[in-house]
């Protein structure tokens, strides 16, 4: 047999109305307000409610009503406080057919006589919320009115949670396309109190929370800084706490301690009166606390607050989490920009050293050979003056400073020299990818995209590892100053293919740019010293360049050069077996 549902007249157009709301709008308060409607006009009733369970507070709240005489305002119903609430509590439809007789009515319009009222469920089968309606008649509503009410709270159920799912994945698409854009502002800030502004200004923003704090931990002294804070007006982002706060004193430290979110209901609570590190705001009410890991490393905590009792759901967890993770490894790469920097810098003056260290050589070097003759010229001159005559002691003071000058000479040119036991046998390719670590950050600042592929066979070569990569960082530093506003560099290494491999004796390492090449005027003399074409520059790398790898038995020339670019060539000898 049909049910009373089916056999009903008032059914199939309430039941097509309600459905029907999914294809028109995507707002929950519009949506609830079309389903209250509808099983008003169904039912002839003169009021009515839909009222959802808060998680937060696990009581009802009203979202939207009709036809009340006094307004609901903030009204929260605890669980089973009510008609509406026992609904909730028990999970169960009821018709009351005089609600004055019912201790449990809480009166919202004078001329209310019965009610009657059905749970929202959830697919779980767990109660969401209630909807009620009201009639001016006793007896007002019948059993078949309580069936097909609850056939259309079940549409109205299952348009609902088709809703909150569209906006949920909504949602989640607004927060991925927020965190790729997080990710990508993070990964350009190198200053650490920028970034750490940053992180808590858009964590805020994406988490919709009250306020947002950086905490950065120091495991060896066991505190923690209040780094930087979004959210209160009084503590403004450039004026962070930064004294340092005992761990175990702390509410973030159980997130350092535990590695893992901790979340707290309400932090006004008297328990928390003696924390020392929440921020000073009686508008703070519950916090989420998410610690900063790289590699099992806690580097900090990211802590959210809201300014009401909240219990955070999983999703924001993992969005907090997932916020957390990317500061972590923004501020292990601001770190790691830093030493790569005082790695440039420190480069930079081992440079200057050498290059003083190669100049003292050259002037020495071209000091020895006039100072040979001198002193040769001086012992022919045979000087022999008497015992008293006061010029023998003069030739003697002569003879011992030009012995002094030699000697100075002599020291200047062997510390110049490299010693032979700092040469080792090493791999091209692996000296051309560390000095390309050393300098990826100028590279990517001049907006210079390098390119290099190890060759297929090992290319080994006996030589003095830090030189080879001095003559390298001053190719590819002249090849970035050449190229303004970006470009290419190319590095190859390998050996002349028209040699069999086994006869080749030497490799060659090509550093090629598409700069603006080198003026005609200046490309038979760039490895002269002093020879330079910028204003700052000093004109000795080049000649510094070609010294070292005359050193090393090798050479370096300049193979190609044009408006599309220069290509230099450093030549070495294979290391022997």
């Amino acid at each position: 047999m049909p049910s009373s549902v089916e056999t009903d007249p008032r059914a199939y157009a309430a039941l097509y109305r309600i459905s029907s709301l999914l294809g028109r709008g995507d707002s929950p308060p519009e949506t609830l307000t079309a389903i209250l409607t509808t099983n008003l006009e169904v039912f002839r009733a003169v009021s009515g409610s839909i009222a959802l369970l808060n998680p937060d507070s696990g009581r009802l709240e009203i979202e939207v009503h009709h036809g009340f005489t006094r307004s609901p305002g903030d009204v929260a119903l605890k669980l089973g406080q009510g008609i509406t609430g026992w609904v909730a509590f028990h999970g169960r439809p009821q018709i009351v057919p005089d609600v004055a007789a019912d201790p449990r009515y809480v009166r919202v319009r004078d001329d209310v006589r019965s009610e009657m009222a059905a749970p929202m469920l959830s697919a779980a089968g767990q109660v969401i919320g209630v909807v009620n309606v009201d009639s001016d008649r006793p007896a007002g509503f019948t059993e078949a009115d309580l069936a097909l009410f609850l056939r259309l709270t079940a549409e109205a159920n299952a348009v609902m949670a088709h809703l909150w799912q569209l906006r949920h994945l909504r949602t989640k698409a607004d927060q991925l396309e927020s965190l790729i854009a997080v990710g990508q502002t993070l990964v350009a800030k190198v200053e650490e109190q920028e970034l750490f502004d940053t992180v808590t200004r858009d964590a805020r923003q994406i988490t919709a929370t009250h306020t947002c704090a950086l905490y950065l931990c120091d495991l060896a002294t066991e505190n923690v800084h209040l780094v930087s804070l979004a959210g209160l007006a009084s503590t403004p982002l450039s004026s962070p706490v930064r004294t340092p706060l005992p761990l175990h004193s702390c509410l973030v430290g159980s997130a350092v301690h535990t590695r893992r979110p901790v979340e707290f209901a309400n932090v006004q609570s008297p328990e928390f009166i003696d924390v020392i590190d929440l921020p000073h705001d009686p508008d703070l009410r519950s916090l989420l606390a998410v610690p900063l890991a790289v590699e099992n490393e806690v580097l900090g905590v990211l802590a959210v607050f809201t300014d009401r009792v909240h219990r955070f759901n999983n999703d924001e967890k993992r969005l907090v989490g997932a916020l957390a993770s990317l500061a972590a490894v923004a501020l292990q790469n601001s770190r790691l920009y830093t030493r790569v920097f005082q790695s440039e810098a420190s480069l930079r003056k081992n440079e200057q050293l050498t290059t003083l260290g190669l100049l003292a050589a050259e002037i020495a070097h071209e000091i020895r050979n006039p100072l040979t003759v001198i002193k040769l010229l001086f012992g022919y001159l045979n000087l022999d003056f008497p015992g008293g005559d006061p010029r023998r002691t003069d030739v003697r003071v002569i003879g011992e400073k030009l012995d002094e000058l030699e000697a100075i000479v002599s020291r200047v040119l062997n510390f110049a020299k490299a010693p032979s036991n700092l040469h080792s046998r090493w791999s091209v390719a692996d000296i051309i990818e560390d000095t390309l670590v050393l300098i990826r950050l100028k590279l990517s600042q001049g907006k210079v995209h390098l390119h290099f592929h190890r060759p297929d066979k090992a290319l080994v070569v006996d030589v003095h590892k830090g030189q080879l990569q001095q003559v390298l960082i001053n190719l590819l530093f002249n090849a970035t100053e050449a190229m303004p506003d970006g470009g290419e560099i190319i590095v190859t290494c390998g050996f002349d293919e028209r040699v069999r491999p086994a006869a080749a004796t030497q490799i060659f390492i090509d550093v090629t740019d598409t700069g603006t090449g080198i003026p005609p005027t200046l490309q038979d003399r760039i490895f002269d010293s002093f020879l330079t074409g910028r204003p700052d520059g000093t004109g000795l790398g080049l000649s510094i360049a070609k010294r070292i790898l005359a050193s090393h038995h090798g050479d370096i020339q300049l193979r190609a050069t044009s408006d599309a670019g220069t290509t230099i060539r450093l030549v070495l000898p294979f290391a022997k077996p």
